[in-house]
């Protein structure tokens, strides 16, 4: 790419919160001035002063390029920050975290009004914006000819990975990843206060536990090949049975420490619900079919 390449492509951003602050910067460093517009016209001040072009209202945003992306609070957000703007041949990316239905739907919305549409599921924090060593990148699904146009804009910024020509799938994909996230923070918290009032120093704890939640990662890849092939037994090393004895350890320990088991006990109750149905000899796989089809 050219540096007339660059200075030709014309971007807007709507939305300087945390994370459109990040993105705004981060296309400004490299070679990408976007116009830039907030509700409360204050924040974007320090990024007139740094090259971006500031618009007055959305609309004026909108029709100052045919790439728009919108980084806003939520989807009610971005439905009225473009009432009544002209999409028409615009390519409008939404990186607003939404569900995968409400991606859908806000691209069938776009569609109406002539524009190509990309949803886009943020795996990143605001200092890693901009930084391409930092590991955070974009999902993005829905019109994959306005995703090779933009590739090099948006991967400008964050790194972009297409799931899709379903705009419903970048979310689903950020959302079952900061699910697991979710809970391995849930497991860490309740590690941490399992130790915390006793003789162990906590950073030495900290990376000991580091080290077993890498480890434990290796199990990922087995559970979607069993997923996949539907055998949940062949060359199971620690069986449910085994798990869920083993739980009742886990919530007795917690007890007598002083800990609440409330991050525990639903996923033991989900093994035990599991193993009563007779599945004793499988690893912790088919607790996905209890979460996905639970007549089953």
């Amino acid at each position: 790419m050219t540096d007339d390449t660059v200075n030709s492509t014309r971007l807007s951003l709507l939305g300087l919160g945390d994370m459109g602050t990040a993105l705004a910067r981060a296309w400004l460093a490299a070679g990408y001035p976007p116009t830039v517009w907030n509700r409360t016209p204050a924040r974007a001040e320090p990024l007139a002063a740094e090259g971006a072009v500031v618009a007055a209202t959305a609309a004026e945003a909108v029709a100052a390029s045919p790439l728009v992306v919108t980084c806003l609070l939520d989807d009610a957000s971005v439905g009225a920050a473009l009432d009544g703007t002209d999409l028409a041949g615009r390519d409008l990316v939404n990186v607003t975290t939404s569900t995968p239905e409400q991606a859908r739907a806000r691209a069938a919305w776009a569609r109406k009004r002539g524009a190509r549409f990309l949803s886009g599921g943020v795996m990143a924090v605001p200092p890693m914006v901009g930084r391409p060593a930092s590991g955070g990148y974009v999902f993005y699904g829905g019109s994959p000819e306005a995703f090779r146009e933009h590739e090099a804009v948006l991967g400008a910024a964050v790194g972009a990975r297409f799931v899709g020509a379903d705009p419903g799938l970048a979310d689903l994909h950020d959302v079952a990843l900061l699910s697991a996230m979710s809970g391995m923070f849930a497991g860490i918290t309740h590690a941490f206060a399992l130790v915390r009032n006793e003789e162990v120093p906590l950073k030495d704890f900290a990376a000991l536990l580091s080290e077993w939640l890498v480890a434990m990662l290796a199990s990922v890849p087995e559970t979607a090949e069993r997923l996949e092939t539907g055998d949940y037994t062949t060359g199971v090393v620690s069986n449910l049975a085994m798990q869920a004895r083993g739980n009742q350890t886990l919530l007795r320990t917690a007890e007598e420490q002083g800990v609440s088991t409330e991050l525990l006990a639903p996923y033991a109750r989900l093994m035990e619900r599991r193993l009563a149905r007779g599945h004793g000899d499988e690893d912790g796989t088919g607790l996905v079919d209890l979460l996905t089809r639970p007549t089953a």
